[in-house]
C-alpha cells in the first residue's frame, strides 16, 4: 500500500509512499480522506516528504481532503512538499487556501497554534 495513516494526539497524519501522487494514486489517497473523515478525524496532516510529483487528479485529491476537514472544523496541512508540487499549487492559485509546513512535527505544532487561535 502507498498510503501510511498514523493517529497523533490532536490530528492523523497521511504519508505517501510513492514518488508520484497522480492518477493512479489519487484514488486510494480520497479514499483514506473519506474514510479518515468518517471516523471522526478533523485535522489531517499530509506528508508529501516522498512524493516529486503530482498531477491535476493528486491536486484534485488534495482538495478533497481540504474540503472534508474544513467541513469537519478542521485543517489539512501539507508537509514535506517538493518544489515541483510547490510550483503546482502556486500556479494553481491554492497556495493561499492550503495549509502547509516543512515537517510533520512543524504541521503538529501549526495546528496547536491554529486550535489555540479560534
Amino acid at each position: 500500500m502507498s498510503v501510511k495513516v498514523e493517529k497523533h494526539k490532536n490530528c492523523m497524519v497521511v504519508k505517501i509512499q510513492a514518488e508520484k501522487l497522480d492518477l493512479d494514486m489519487a484514488p486510494d489517497l480520497k479514499a483514506h480522506f473519506v474514510n479518515i473523515s468518517s471516523e471522526g478525524a478533523k485535522n489531517i496532516i499530509l506528508d508529501l516528504s516522498d512524493a516529486r510529483y503530482c498531477d491535476s487528479s493528486g491536486l484534485s485529491a488534495i482538495l478533497v481532503g481540504n474540503r472534508l476537514c474544513k467541513n469537519a472544523g478542521g485543517k489539512l496541512v501539507l508537509t514535506g512538499v517538493k518544489e515541483a508540487i510547490k510550483k503546482l499549487i502556486i500556479i494553481s492559485q491554492l497556495d493561499s487556501i492550503l495549509n502547509s509546513a516543512v515537517s510533520v512535527d512543524d504541521g503538529i505544532k501549526l495546528l496547536d497554534e491554529l486550535e489555540t487561535s479560534k
